[in-house]
Order: structure tokens, then sequence, then C-alpha cells
């Protein structure tokens, strides 16, 4: 089965490299956003299997964004999946109180590890 994946991050060249990554690994972005406002208006329409989310979206947080879309969208928290750059135990104690499956450093972002977080849910 194909994942549908939607990205949410500020930097336009990882979103290029992520969906090359990502469609490469034989997912689908169906779509992207650089803002939490982009993102929620978009999520509902676009039905992802799996949302990848900043945890920094420049002046905006993404942490923040996982709170909203679990209020405002009807998508599954489970399906949520924080990426960063910052090491993972900095970020733990903040990522352990936002609704999402798991932190994932963008290092290591693959479809395989998208599919095990997912899998493991």
């Amino acid at each position: 089965m194909t994942l549908r994946c939607f990205i949410v991050d500020d930097s336009t060249h990882f979103l290029e490299a992520a969906r090359s990554r990502l469609e490469s690994d034989g997912l689908t972005v169906i779509g992207v956003a650089s803002t939490i406002e982009q993102a929620l208006q978009q999520l509902d329409r676009a039905h992802p299997d799996v949302v990848l989310v900043d945890v920094n979206l420049g002046s905006e947080s993404g942490l923040d964004l996982a709170r909203r879309i679990q209020t405002e969208t009807t998508v599954d928290p489970a399906k949520v999946i924080l990426i960063s750059t910052q090491a993972e135990e900095d970020l733990i104690d903040l990522v352990e109180s936002v609704p999402a499956a798991a932190l994932l450093p963008k290092t290591a972002l693959s479809g395989m590890a998208i599919r095990r977080i997912l899998d493991v849910r």
C-alpha cells in the first residue's frame, strides 16, 4: 500500500529533498505547507496517511501545530510524526507532551522509518 504523506516544514530546500527521498521510497507526497495556517487549511482535504511536522517552523512551533491538528482537523494524532534536526534527547520532554506518534530525526527520514513508526502504532 502506498502511504500518502503531507509534509510541514519552513525550509523549501528540505521540502524538496524530503519529497524526493520519500517518493523514491514508494510514498506519495500529496501536499506540503510551510506555516501552521497553510497546513490547517489543507490537511482535512488532503486525507493523509501520515503528516510530518517540523518541530521548528521558523517563528512558529511544530508542537503547537501538532496540538492544533488534534483539535482542529480530522487527522488522527497517531498519524503525526514530528521531525527535527535537533537531538532527540533535547526534545523528549516537549515531544512527550504533544499528540504525535513519534519524533524522527531528519537525518533518519525514510519511507522505511515512517512505516516502522506507523506499524508500531
